[in-house]
């Protein structure tokens, strides 16, 4: 208990860089594009998933570092980055009203989605067109139905972000630094 009181309030320079880079990811998934010309559902649930989905591509280009894997128990930066992640939406479930006895359950059920998606994008990132937008249809949009032309938007969005992070220096990444492409293209 000592040490989440002296985490949360005399956080490391590391834990600080991974907080910085968290809220630029989130800053990114609340692009309105993405919520329009996309048709990812403007839900909690749909924000949720735009989180998730950042979440995949910048730990991707994180775990390169690690030739090629991610082990959240030996990589300290990626694990501080998903404690940042966990401690908003544990955060945000208060914030809407969740109570305690149930926020556990609620995180299990978001940590668990969280791996799921980590696991699905890759997959899917390696194979061909059909596999990534089916992943997007099942994760992505969920329960909306999304046309052609969306999942074409945001499979080439993936890609591109996916390109244009490998691009960047890791250290920019570690140092909290991330440019994410225009969604939009422009």
């Amino acid at each position: 208990m000592l040490s989440q009181l002296t985490r949360l309030f005399f956080p490391s320079a590391e834990r600080q860089r991974a907080h910085v880079l968290y809220l630029a990811l989130v800053e990114q998934s609340r692009n309105p594009f993405f919520y329009t010309a996309a048709g990812v559902p403007d839900t909690l649930n749909g924000r949720f998933e735009l989180i998730l989905t950042h979440m995949f591509l910048v730990l991707q280009r994180l775990k390169e570092s690690h030739g090629g894997r991610f082990d959240a128990q030996e990589s300290g930066f990626e694990r501080l980055l998903i404690e940042v992640f966990m401690e908003d939406m544990d955060r945000s479930l208060r914030e809407i009203g969740v109570g305690d006895l149930s926020v556990g359950r609620k995180m299990k059920a978001m940590a668990n989605a969280f791996y799921g998606r980590l696991q699905a994008y890759e997959l899917a990132l390696r194979g061909n067109e059909e596999a990534l937008h089916d992943s997007l249809r099942r994760n992505l949009y969920g329960t909306a139905t999304a046309t052609d032309d969306q999942l074409r938007i945001m499979a080439g969005y993936l890609r591109g972000a996916a390109a244009a992070l490998a691009a960047q220096e890791l250290t920019d990444l570690q140092e909290g630094r991330v440019s994410f492409p225009d969604p939009a293209g422009r």
